[in-house]
């Protein structure tokens, strides 16, 4: 019997789509310091982002087959040594898509219309200062009309962009891989209400001058230099607001922090830092920054989906292979 090691947690209905199938699944935690003593004893380990799979992990276990990331980033795994050891590495990039997009737009509206500030201060003060913070917070923008750059057009950007179709946003895509993309725009549980729409692709430089938004949606390592850094946020419009629900370090922090002081950035909307999980205080205590702590794919439909796209993808490999 094939035996799998969910060390970070599975929707049940994954779980027991695989207990269903045959396989044998324990979802009791190991530790990271007992891995190297446990897990040569089954075929598959699942994790997220809290278990490290790494070289020298993968080398004392001969017996593993799988090692499955629920979830897109495989920042917490050594890809290609496992790769190159016969371990075949999935994830699920299609799972969660829908549930990142809807935070970046979450982190949008929030920071047009400054949510994050009135939702810390009406507590506190809405009954004795209620003019002043409806004066203060009453120059918002609207999304509608406004530029939305998208940097990395998978299925993530694929589906921030039918939201900001949706909202009458002008959308420009950026992406190496491709020069356009289809996409269907489809209007939920309306029948035969849908409309395909193809996007050209723009250059980096473009997007930069034009947006009005801005959120990046492709996968980062850590070490790699920022997609967003001093050079990118001196090519952009003043006023500009950028999202980031990719990883940490995408956008320099610094560069950032220095934007936002000079005006150059409006606002900014971040689920990922750099230093997580201990994100630097000058990011969290600055006003002009909507944060959240990494939720991008926590929702209760985006866990079952990752779950039940993980479960599907182990089951074909042990039936085709």
């Amino acid at each position: 019997m094939i035996k799998v090691l969910v060390n970070d947690g599975v929707h049940p209905d994954g779980k027991a789509m695989l207990e269903k199938a045959g396989f044998e699944v324990h979802s009791d935690h190991i530790p990271q310091a007992q891995l190297p003593e446990k897990l040569n004893a089954y075929d598959v380990i699942c994790v997220r982002s809290a278990t490290k799979v790494r070289k020298e992990l993968i080398d004392q276990c001969p017996n593993l087959k799988i090692i499955a990331r629920g979830g897109v980033g495989l920042d917490n795994i050594d890809v290609d040594y496992a790769i190159s050891k016969g371990i075949k590495v999935i994830n699920t990039p299609a799972a969660s898509s829908e549930a990142v997009a809807e935070l970046a737009f979450a982190h949008m509206f929030t920071i047009s219309r400054f949510l994050h500030h009135a939702n810390r201060n009406m507590p506190d003060i809405g009954d004795s200062e209620f003019k002043r913070l409806k004066k203060a917070y009453s120059k918002g923008v609207q999304l509608r009309g406004k530029t939305l750059g998208i940097i990395g057009f998978g299925r993530i950007g694929q589906a921030v962009a039918r939201i900001g179709l949706g909202l009458g946003m002008n959308i420009m895509p950026v992406d190496l891989a491709f020069d356009e993309m289809k996409i269907d725009v489809n209007i939920f549980k309306l029948r035969d209400a849908s409309l395909s729409v193809t996007l050209k692709t723009d250059t980096m430089d473009d997007m930069l001058a034009k947006a009005d938004f801005l959120t990046i949606h492709v996968p980062f390592k850590a070490g790699g230099r920022p997609l967003i850094g001093e050079a990118e946020f001196a090519k952009m419009k003043n006023g500009v607001r950028v999202v980031n629900t990719a990883r940490g370090g995408a956008i320099d922090e610094d560069a950032l922090l220095a934007a936002i002081a000079s005006g150059k950035v409006a606002a900014a909307g971040l689920d990922v830092f750099e230093n997580e999980p201990t994100p630097r205080k000058e990011i969290l205590e600055n006003h002009s920054i909507s944060l959240t702590p990494h939720i991008g794919a926590s929702t209760g439909e985006a866990q079952r989906n990752i779950g039940l796209e993980l479960a599907d993808k182990i089951m074909t490999h042990f039936t085709e292979s």
